[in-house]
């Protein structure tokens, strides 16, 4: 089997990021998590409270000979409105901000150059605030958020936030 190859993005609730890139043909895993804080290992309370600096994100693993990182955050773009500034629909703190951690500087170029694209085409009328920076202190979410929309579907949050996302993206094609 080739390398695996990992993105860690932040898009809002990581519950979104993780039931988006569960249905994108090369990705092998998501796992949920938190990064950028100033403490380790924070809980999910410590990360709502705003107060320990870190975003909810998605780590993804991928196969790279399957999807490319430019593809990977095609969808990115697509799956959120990189265009508000800590928040994602009701969804508000700085906890589910837009943010592109890169784990090289690879991935920091790429990164740099799609956003300017995309921040260039018409796809969004209001400018990209999305970070883009280095990862930093990841930890893991419990596992209570893994497979969250998967074991939850009816759970409200699920049904009115994430299910409506995973149709839009799916009749456009973005995602399976």
């Amino acid at each position: 089997m080739n390398q695996s190859e990992f993105a860690t993005l932040g898009g809002g609730c990581f519950w979104c990021v993780e039931a988006v890139y569960q249905r994108v043909d090369g990705v092998l895993s998501v796992k949920p998590g938190y990064a950028g804080g100033h403490i380790k290992n924070p809980t999910y309370k410590d990360v709502c409270s705003g107060r320990t600096g870190h975003a909810e994100v998605a780590r993804i693993e991928y196969d790279p000979t399957m999807i490319t990182y430019e593809q990977i955050l095609n969808v990115f773009w697509q799956a959120h409105d990189p265009t508000t500034l800590n928040r994602q629909g009701s969804d508000v703190g700085a906890q589910y901000r837009s943010v592109i951690y890169y784990h090289n500087d690879q991935q920091k170029s790429v990164a740099d150059e799609s956003k300017t694209q995309t921040d260039q085409s018409s796809y969004w009328p209001n400018p990209i605030v999305t970070e883009i920076v280095p990862l930093a202190n990841y930890s893991e979410a419990d596992d209570y958020h893994h497979n969250y929309y998967n074991e939850n579907p009816n759970q409200p949050y699920c049904i009115f936030v994430i299910k409506p996302k995973l149709d839009k993206l799916g009749e456009s094609g973005v995602i399976d």
